[in-house]
């Protein structure tokens, strides 16, 4: 029986010419116009996105075997679950500048598309260093315990605009645009096009700065996983491609989530102490052992569905 099938530059330039093809649909054709995202279509989209990726997890089982698509799998789940900060962050920079809701997913299209040449370097970056370097895995699993334990304790600093380093730093700079006056300009028929240029590459600034700030935590929690660069870049992206629609989803639910920063805190936890007991394909020491793939994948979902199951259920009953 032969191999598993090896992954040469012909599959990376195939995997990056499909995604931007299917960008350049998306905002050619079928969000040619910029207009407001109803909540059905969003939740329509989610749902193609995510498809989209089990389907790539099968072709990724067939192609390179059953591990590697756990690995997949288990590296969107967590690059899922710690974007869903990321959207509440936006959404409060979104209501912080009053961007009108025909020009958002345009907004957020290039934010994401710029995201994701940003974490694609830094990948590629995070796996030359791992690879001269194998001690870097231990820091960054150790970064993973401390950045998650001061989540958990500091409460929500990162989603108070006004506490804010990038929001701060725009009020100081550019102050005008800070305050959004050009926002209040009605909209044209076609988009964004009357839009004061200001505002708009400010916020788009910001929207790239906060993710970059995110993908300190969530890139090196898949490196938690697995070290092979083509799984850690598709993982990303799909996990990436998907947040549009679900900022359009969940953005008027955001008080059901209270304890999803407590649920985001335990998987940065958990994947910071696997990155420490994980021997890295080594002899293992005497405090490591090796944690298999798929309970990783058990136990960071069943982290995440709890949280959310529990701030659904906070919020219910708040209510009655």
């Amino acid at each position: 029986m032969s191999g598993p099938i090896a992954i040469t530059p012909s599959h990376w330039a195939i995997f990056i010419l499909c995604i931007l093809f299917f960008l350049a649909l998306d905002l050619g054709l079928f969000h040619r116009r910029a207009r407001a995202v109803k909540f059905k279509e969003a939740l329509a989209w989610s749902a193609v996105w995510v498809a989209l990726s089990l389907l790539f997890a099968v072709a990724l089982g067939q192609w390179r075997g059953r591990e590697e698509a756990v690995e997949f799998v288990t590296g969107y789940v967590i690059e899922f679950s710690l974007s869903l900060d990321n959207i509440f962050v936006i959404a409060l920079l979104f209501a912080y500048f009053r961007v009108p809701e025909e020009a958002r997913h345009r907004l957020l299209f290039w934010g994401i598309l710029g995201a994701l040449v940003m974490r694609g370097a830094m990948i590629a970056l995070g796996v030359t260093l791992i690879q001269s370097f194998n001690w870097i895995l231990y820091v960054l699993g150790a970064f993973l315990i401390f950045t998650g334990g001061r989540m958990l304790f500091t409460g929500n600093a990162k989603a108070q605009p006004e506490q804010n380093i990038a929001i701060r730093l725009a009020r100081r700079f550019f102050p005008a645009a800070a305050n959004a006056d050009g926002w209040n300009q009605p909209a044209s028929h076609s988009g964004i096009d009357r839009l004061p240029p200001a505002p708009l590459l400010l916020v788009l600034a910001l929207v790239e700065i906060m993710d970059l700030i995110f993908a300190l935590d969530s890139i090196p929690a898949v490196f938690a996983v697995t070290t092979k660069p083509f799984i850690v870049f598709t993982s990303n992206v799909f996990a990436i491609l998907g947040l549009r629609s679900l900022y359009f989803v969940l953005v008027g639910a955001i008080n059901y989530f209270r304890h999803l920063k407590t649920g985001l805190s335990a998987v940065l936890v958990f994947v910071g102490v696997k990155m420490l007991l994980d021997p890295h394909g080594h002899e293992p020491k005497w405090f490591q052992i090796e944690i298999p793939t798929g309970v990783s994948l058990l136990v960071v979902a069943g982290i995440f569905l709890i949280s959310i199951a529990l701030s659904v259920t906070a919020a219910q009953r708040e209510k009655k």
